[in-house]
């Protein structure tokens, strides 16, 4: 019985030591060790007191080969795109850019919260072909319950392209243009030629924050130079706007009658998405989560399409988000470089490679193609996405630099030095 009782021990204890052989030969081969990333990063000047987080996985074997601080809450900024593009190719297989029902000589049409009509830089032509038939036009209002500008978004940023605000039916892009040169500037749409005012004091063009009226200085316009600033939405200036821009009547529908709608689909879907992340335009993104809450709750409410993509995406998640914007302009919005590493390979899983060639900036790096996002807030930089090394493996990675007081462009260059000596580093 004791020798029975002592083999018994032996061999536990020996299962246990090639347990431990076995995981410590694992963990040697997912990882360099956190000393030798630390001396790399304290090389890095642009980095000094700066907060760096770090997660690198293997989309073939999934297998985490880089951890440095990677379970750190950080300030996302526009890689918030990346849960807003999973969300949106997760919910439609194509994107709908209105609904309609045809009476005879009128057209009712609803918004899905599609944001290219009438864009300056994502014309859709279909679409435009689709407002250019005669008709009389009645736009019914869908529940809209979120505000012009998001949660945690900059004050002072509401005069800025990159801050338009978020509408139902977005038109122009939600921005005016303004064009020419100091003897001669053009304003466009005219509907807001009597809100103009000439002030020399001002540089360039200044918005009311609250109201559409605008200040503008000709002497600052270079030659054929055009500036893009947001106006005040609202139901009644997008139907006055896509009056005068077709030359025909739009009203708002005041009926309650129930219709059967149609959805219009203009096979955009690239644009819009490469305009998200190669771009990484702000409104496109809003507009995005606007269009994913009409097609899931049948309204617009950020807050509660967030609150439910949670839930839905928690069983795979290793950390929780705090996220409140679909274009990551809130300082709110916080996540880890692991989290964003897991809705990297949800990406890739539901699209594959080949568009993400697509939809991604590429850059080389260290002689390997990388297809990365970034995302920039002021004293914060990251850099999020996959490089594939000479043997064809795909690597997902994200590289996050919060806190720091570098120029923009140092930075970017210390997070290419990290990436390059990852790359050099892992096999």
């Amino acid at each position: 019985m004791l020798l029975k009782l002592l083999f018994y021990l032996y061999s536990m204890q020996f299962r246990f030591y090639c347990f431990l052989f076995l995981m410590s030969f694992s963990l040697s081969g997912q990882n360099i060790s956190q000393r030798k990333i630390s001396r790399m990063i304290d090389k890095i000047e642009a980095f000094d007191q700066a907060h760096i987080a770090v997660h690198i996985e293997s989309i073939n074997s999934r297998r985490t080969k880089i951890e440095y601080a990677g379970d750190d809450f950080m300030t996302p900024a526009s890689n918030t795109k990346l849960l807003t593009f999973l969300a949106a190719v997760e919910s439609f297989d194509s994107l709908p850019a209105l609904y309609f029902h045809k009476q005879d000589s009128i057209m009712h049409f609803k918004a899905t919260g599609y944001p290219l009509l009438f864009h300056p830089f994502y014309p859709d032509p279909r679409l435009e072909s689709f407002f250019n038939q005669k008709y009389d036009w009645r736009y019914h209002r869908p529940i809209f319950k979120n505000n012009g500008l998001g949660k945690g978004w900059s004050w002072d940023d509401h005069s800025y392209y990159f801050a338009a605000e978020s509408s139902p039916f977005p038109i122009y892009g939600n921005t005016t243009q303004a064009y020419g040169t100091s003897t001669s500037t053009t304003f466009f749409p005219k509907a807001f030629k009597n809100q103009i005012s000439i002030d020399k004091n001002v540089k360039n063009i200044l918005r009311n924050p609250k109201k559409n009226q605008f200040l503008i200085n000709p002497k600052f316009f270079e030659t054929k130079d055009t500036l893009y600033r947001p106006f005040v939405t609202s139901d009644s200036l997008f139907v006055k706007l896509l009056s005068g821009h077709i030359n025909q009547p739009v009203s708002l529908n005041e009926s309650k009658e129930t219709l059967k709608w149609e959805v219009l689909f203009t096979q955009q879907d690239q644009l819009v998405y490469q305009a998200l992340i190669k771009d990484s335009d702000n409104g496109v993104a809003e507009a995005l989560m606007n269009m994913i809450s009409q097609k899931t709750f049948g309204v617009m409410d950020t807050e509660r399409t967030i609150d439910s993509l949670k839930l839905k995406w928690s069983t795979w998640l290793p950390d929780p988000l705090e996220w409140v914007d679909g274009s990551g302009i809130s300082r709110y919005n916080m996540t880890t470089p692991r989290t964003l590493v897991s809705v990297l390979k949800k990406i890739y899983d539901h699209i594959g490679l080949k568009k993400i060639k697509n939809y991604f900036p590429e850059s080389i790096r260290a002689d390997k193609k990388v297809y990365a996002k970034t995302g920039t807030l002021r004293h914060n930089h990251n850099l999020s996405g996959y490089w594939i090394d000479e043997k064809g493996q795909v690597f997902a990675f994200s590289i996050m630099v919060n806190h720091h007081i570098s120029s923009t462009n140092e930075i970017s260059k210390g997070i290419n030095e990290l990436l390059e000596f990852f790359q050099k580093k892992i096999r």
